[in-house]
């Protein structure tokens, strides 16, 4: 099925379940995400959101996008406007970009939704075109509007045998503040209330457990990952972090660090999982009652 994104072409796939819309051209980008009775985008739609780079101008646009860190200006962000190849096989979507004019790096995505509830996996690759191996991690980062609550799951099992040894960290970056109202940090889980700030926040840290949650207008986005806690990882060895702005808030997940050859790619997998009835949790408490009860974690 074909359709429009602000001026540019899409395509979509539809399970009894799930609705995901990604652009025909541009990307790869998944652009729209609706549970099969509603026709609400889950996601964040941004398309004035844009900046110049020395290789053009670059269009965040919102939805779902894959990036490479550590994170780097202008490396991080060049141009995906067009040259998108579009191919279904064994049962999933398969999006390829030509390789990047400047890294010579190639992204796709593969997309699969699950035939029997809510969800789908999506499956980010890096492909080393160039000459020369690159050090880099893949980095998944999907968007949401602004209203919800994001959810960290905390660390509070012992390490060692004898609790001698940290069991857990959080990293800020510069711009982020301990005294942000918007976020409430807890023993079982970190809380992000995503609400307009004229302050920027980002936080991140070594997710054990293996999945981040965002709840918003009675949906619960769940996006599991594999931790890999023992490989070493970018940011002061982060496998989560969140971004949110006055616009937005981002869900992240990364995968290790890793000296890519020529010729060599990199997968990196989530799964994204939907859950309804949660209702609207009034406190803390309630909320880690409703997500254990929800997610049985």
């Amino acid at each position: 099925m074909t359709g429009d994104y602000y001026g540019l072409p899409t395509r979509s796939i539809s399970s009894q379940y799930l609705r995901l819309e990604f652009l025909a051209e541009a990307g790869p980008r998944i652009v729209r995400l609706s549970l099969a009775d509603s026709g609400q985008n889950l996601l964040a739609e941004v398309p004035d959101i844009h900046w110049s780079t020395p290789y053009g101008e670059y269009y965040l646009r919102g939805g779902h996008r894959l990036w490479h860190a550590p994170e780097a200006v202008p490396r991080s962000s060049v141009p995906d406007n067009d040259g998108l190849t579009i191919e279904e096989r064994d049962g999933a979507i398969h999006l390829y970009q030509p390789p990047e004019p400047v890294t010579a790096i190639r992204k796709s995505l593969e997309i699969r939704l699950h035939e029997d509830r809510p969800a789908a996996t999506v499956s980010h690759e890096l492909w080393n075109g160039g000459a020369w191996p690159i050090e880099l991690a893949p980095w998944a980062i999907t968007q949401f509007p602004l209203g919800g609550v994001a959810i960290l799951p905390q660390q509070t099992e012992p390490m060692d045998r004898d609790s001698v040894l940290p069991n857990r960290h959080l990293v800020l970056w510069p711009y982020t503040r301990w005294q942000d109202p918007r976020l409430r940090l807890g023993d079982e889980h970190v809380l992000i209330e995503a609400q307009s700030e004229s302050s920027v926040l980002k936080i991140g840290y070594m997710n054990y457990h293996g999945w981040v949650g965002y709840l918003r207008s009675g949906v619960l986005f769940v996006k599991r990952f594999a931790p890999q806690p023992r490989a070493w990882h970018a940011d002061l060895g982060c496998n989560a972090e969140v971004y949110c702005n006055e616009q937005f808030i981002e869900l992240e997940s990364l995968g290790p660090l890793c000296r890519l050859e020529p010729g060599q790619s990199i997968t990196h997998v989530e799964t994204w999982e939907l859950y309804t009835g949660l209702g609207a949790p009034q406190t803390p408490e309630e909320l880690q009652i409703a997500i254990k009860r929800m997610l049985a974690v």
